[in-house]
């Protein structure tokens, strides 16, 4: 297997330039990686420099800290989708599983995820394992899997504290 084929390729550093998303696509060319994951701003542009290759675009929504709205999280998303975005990675709303407030989520992930299937794109949803809790942590994997989110994730790398082997271990 080519573990390359595995691996989003990703530029999402808030002073990201044209030059830098140029070269990320080059790279993911090169090395066929499976898909490249862009600020929304680039998707278009990523999607350009990718044509005629199998590399997928992805962009994130609600993203670092997940609290948007979920409206204003719809709008990102529909934005994407339009702009040619076939991933999108999704961070959750931390303060609503702070708050234990598992109903927010629940209509949050209940409302984004038919526009994400009806489009046939693949969500992946952050959840942010390094500043969670086991117990956060299994409930989340119960809620979104249950849901049928293509994957989970376990870090946006902007929390003060990323993802552990400890809580990785956690959702396997």
């Amino acid at each position: 297997m080519n573990i390359a084929a595995c691996i989003d390729h990703t530029m999402l550093k808030p002073t990201t330039t044209l030059g830098d998303i140029e070269n990320l696509c080059a790279e993911a060319i090169h090395y066929q990686f499976a898909a490249v994951c862009v600020p929304p701003l680039f998707v278009k542009k990523a999607n350009e420099l990718l044509a005629g290759s199998t590399i997928k675009v992805a962009t994130v929504i609600g993203f670092p800290f997940g609290y948007s709205a979920i409206e204003a999280k719809v709008a990102e998303l529909v934005l994407a989708i339009i702009d040619g975005a076939g991933e999108l990675d999704m961070v959750i709303n931390i303060s609503a599983i702070k708050n234990n407030d598992w109903q927010f989520l629940a209509n949050e992930i209940n409302t984004i995820l038919p526009i994400v299937k009806n489009k046939n794109r693949v969500i992946k949803i952050i959840i942010e394992t390094g500043i969670l809790t086991d117990e956060e942590i299994i409930k989340c994997c119960d809620l979104y899997g249950a849901a049928g989110v293509d994957f989970m994730k376990t870090s946006t790398g902007y929390a003060e504290k990323g993802a552990t082997i400890r809580s990785c271990t956690t959702i396997a």
